[in-house]
């Protein structure tokens, strides 16, 4: 049973049963309770109007002596001899006992009521199951209006649960008419307290789902526009390479071809690198990584390409700085940097990777004597495919792009500066919270 309204109403139903049950139990008890000292009462006070009387009148004998009255008197001289009624009935109580009193005749139990005066002794008396039987009368008389009002009570909550519920109903219908494409806030107007802050979270998740989508949406429309140029250059150089008319023409189509594939290959790569560095792209547990190791293996990978520019590629990392990451992801952070750096320098020149902490802050530095960019241009160039234009050397437009998603899913900053070697200076502060 997982119905909100189901829970609510069966505990409201279930605590106006038990109120009804309670309150009837009680008003029950009280009026037969009042009902029986009324009837006392009433024992009383006739007998208590017969004690001053000298004697009883032939019409009040037969007034008192009707069948239909629930009433019997009888009245003794003090010597215990009977004066009325004139006609003894077995069934009725021959002895009297004073005050109120319980007495069993014939198996018939009477309420008596006695008092005695000078000269005689008068008792009224009631069957006691006539009396039961008007006081349980009068007690479900009185309580029957609540059992009556109970069900009309019941509906009343379940309309008013209904009611008091509607907005989840709305805002659930409204969910379900949705599909996969539909991601507009849901409407927030007249819902309650208890379901606006759910309500807030929802819209707030659809948010960011538009915007994964539509990130999502971007790169595979880039990435199929950057991928439609060197898979046209492969196409025309292979049909180059068929149409070379001799040995040195096929070499240089052959080795045009290599360099396009490798362009071509490297680009895939990239956009692998980017999907997987996405937010949301994948659920990575983050460990505790040295990131002077990472940046050495990043380094190392990139000595081959930097050797073959005539590019020193120096690393000061000599102390373990330590963080929480992942080691593929910041691996890729640190390539991307080192490659960069050796691309666009000069040939002959030289790259520092320096790794530090700077008090308490885990840094990296990159620093490399090519171009540099522009204070205006720095903010564009984390764009995906977007090319600096510096120099004639070719990229994917996709390394800084790729460091700076790393970066924000590691709750680090990337800053771009001037370096002392006369080119760009990279730092990546990993911020520790």
């Amino acid at each position: 049973m997982n119905s909100i309204r189901v829970r609510v109403l069966l505990a409201l139903l279930g605590m106006l049963a038990v109120t009804a049950l309670v309150m009837g139990g009680l008003t029950y008890r009280n009026v037969l309770a009042e009902t029986e000292a009324l009837f006392d009462y009433q024992l009383r006070q006739m007998a208590l109007s017969l004690r001053d009387q000298g004697e009883i009148a032939p019409a009040q004998a037969n007034t008192l002596n009707d069948e239909q009255l629930d009433f019997v008197v009888q009245i003794w001289t003090a010597d215990g001899r009977v004066i009325y009624p004139p006609r003894l009935r077995s069934d009725l109580p021959t002895r009297a006992l004073l005050g109120f009193a319980d007495i069993a005749v014939q198996g018939t139990t009477w309420r008596t009521f006695s008092v005695a005066t000078g000269d005689r002794v008068i008792q009224v008396a009631q069957p006691l199951q006539i009396r039961q039987k008007l006081a349980a009368d009068a007690a479900l008389r009185s309580v029957s209006p609540l059992f009556l009002i109970a069900p009309v009570l019941a509906l009343l909550l379940w309309w008013l649960a209904a009611r008091a519920l509607a907005p989840l109903q709305r805002l659930t219908d409204g969910v379900k008419a949705r599909d996969e494409q539909s991601l507009q806030p849901l409407p927030m107007a007249g819902l309650p307290d208890e379901v606006a802050p759910l309500v807030a979270a929802l819209n707030g998740l659809l948010q960011r789902l538009g915007d994964s989508l539509g990130a999502q949406r971007a790169f595979v429309a880039d990435a199929a526009h950057e991928l439609r140029s060197p898979l046209t250059a492969l196409k025309l150089q292979m049909q180059l390479l068929l149409r070379a008319p001799d040995d040195a023409a096929r070499g240089d189509a052959a080795r045009a071809l290599t360099q396009g594939i490798d362009r071509a290959a490297r680009l895939v790569e990239q956009l692998l690198t980017l999907a997987r560095a996405e937010p949301g792209a994948t659920t990575v547990v983050h460990a505790s990584v040295d990131l002077s190791e990472l940046v050495r293996a990043a380094v190392a990978e990139t000595v081959p390409f930097a050797t073959a520019r005539g590019t020193t590629l120096e690393l000061m990392a000599a102390a373990p700085v330590t963080l929480q990451g992942d080691a593929a992801a910041l691996t890729a952070l640190a390539r991307n940097l080192a490659d960069n750096a050796v691309r666009y320098a000069p040939t002959g020149s030289r790259v520092e990777v320096r790794v530090f902490d700077d008090a308490g802050v885990p840094t990296l530095q990159v620093d490399d004597a090519g171009p540099g960019i522009a204070p205006a241009d720095r903010e564009r160039v984390f764009d995906r495919f977007y090319r600096h234009a510096a120099g004639d050397e070719p990229g994917t437009g996709l390394g800084l792009a790729i460091v700076r998603s790393v970066a924000e899913r590691h709750g680090a900053e990337v800053v771009l500066g001037n370096s002392s070697l006369g080119g760009l200076r990279v730092l990546v502060r990993f911020c520790l919270h």
